[in-house]
């Protein structure tokens, strides 16, 4: 079974079925993700496997960041996955495992090949900042009638308290604040087509946050 991969947000466009019917999908450049580390629960507590995605040189790397990937997988410097030179990686990740499902060794490199046989995905990221925003943007509040007598509070939150008892404002009260910039989630999306050759996914539907975000892929739990 599939581990999971990182990869970035490349955009979105539309395909065709066999039928002529449209999809929108995201594409999404998956891998390669060469294991960093394995994780025991020996050793650990818990099984994982580490994996990283996208090279980072090593004039921006500090000296922990190349040392824990120091001598792990010598093969790979130089190559297509970790580029020249002995530097690490942009997006690195554990995936959780059970203790028989762990196959992975340091070293190996995941692909989208891995998901090949996959139809359903859970995708993490980060949402598009939208700044301070008012609760009809951020809560979808209905906001306040235009009726005569109603002036200047149409996009209010309206009243966020009590009177004497409790005399507060509860924690929690949907009031403006910042909105979006947080981790996000998306559930059993499907996935339409694999390009291994590329490493790219095409999967039906939006994906969290900006063209050219990371994001987190795993075979989905939601059935």
């Amino acid at each position: 079974m599939a581990v999971g991969l990182l990869g970035c947000k490349v955009g979105m466009t539309q395909v065709y079925d066999a039928v002529g019917s449209e999809i929108p999908v995201t594409i999404v450049k998956a891998g390669p993700c060469p294991v960093l580390q394995v994780r025991s629960a020996a050793q650990d507590g818990y099984e994982a496997v580490q994996v990283g995605f996208a090279p980072k040189p090593r004039r921006l790397c500090s000296q922990s960041e190349v040392g824990h990937i120091s001598g792990l997988f010598a093969s790979l410097v130089g190559s297509s996955v970790l580029g020249e030179g002995d530097g690490s990686f942009r997006f690195i990740r554990e995936f959780r495992t059970e203790a028989e499902a762990t196959k992975s060794v340091v070293g190996d490199v995941l692909t989208v090949a891995s998901l090949a046989d996959v139809k359903h995905v859970d995708i993490t990221g980060i949402s598009k900042g939208c700044g301070f925003a008012g609760v009809m943007k951020r809560h979808n509040f209905s906001g306040v009638c235009a009726s005569h007598g109603v002036k200047k509070v149409h996009r209010s939150g309206g009243s966020t308290g009590q009177s004497t008892d409790p005399g507060k404002v509860f924690k929690g009260t949907k009031m403006p604040g910042r909105y979006g910039g947080k981790q996000a989630t998306v559930r059993r999306q499907k996935v339409v087509a694999a390009d291994v050759e590329r490493n790219l996914l095409l999967v039906c539907g939006a994906v969290p946050g900006f063209s050219g975000g990371y994001v987190t892929i795993r075979p989905t739990n939601c059935y």
